[in-house]
């Protein structure tokens, strides 16, 4: 399994395993429309034997005027999940945040899933979003960065909140 940086020819692979691991366009066409606003910071994909098999995105937002970052979504091909292709694209990509010097990773994910990672759903209490507290879940990529850190976060305009 190799996980490297998307590059403009895994785009129509990259829509297809978001169909595929969704069931449904929406988080497809979310990517695209990251990708036109210019809010995207990292994309990597999961491949084995030249095959695309997984993606994950991380994107610029905001708690207030600190900078923060969303990861959302993160696909995998679904004869490839439960094999831990989605913790390789979680690792390599929080690696990357951490040597570009981010702060703050949120996540609304599946809470016994992301914090095998370092989320919690403690680090995200004071943290105003629209999504369900169990599974609304945040991570310091530098120790203290969320400390007395209070306020609203603000997603890229494409996530449409």
């Amino acid at each position: 399994m190799t996980i490297r940086d998307e590059a403009a020819a895994d785009r129509d692979a990259v829509h297809s395993v978001n169909v595929d691991a969704f069931g449904r366009p929406d988080e497809a066409e979310l990517i695209e429309n990251l990708r036109a606003e210019g809010a995207v910071l990292c994309s990597l994909v999961a491949e084995e034997h030249g095959r695309v098999v997984g993606h994950i995105l991380f994107t610029r937002m905001w708690v207030d005027a600190i900078p923060a970052v969303a990861l959302a979504p993160m696909a995998v091909l679904t004869q490839y999940q439960r094999k831990g292709v989605g913790q390789l694209l979680v690792h390599r990509g929080l690696d990357f945040l951490r040597e570009r010097g981010e702060r703050i990773v949120i996540v609304l994910g599946h809470p016994r899933y992301y914090p095998r990672f370092g989320f919690s759903v403690e680090m995200a209490r004071d943290l105003e979003s629209p999504f369900p507290p169990e599974a609304y879940m945040a991570m310091e990529l530098q120790p203290g960065a969320l400390a007395g850190i209070r306020g609203k976060v603000r997603y890229a305009a494409a996530f449409g909140l």
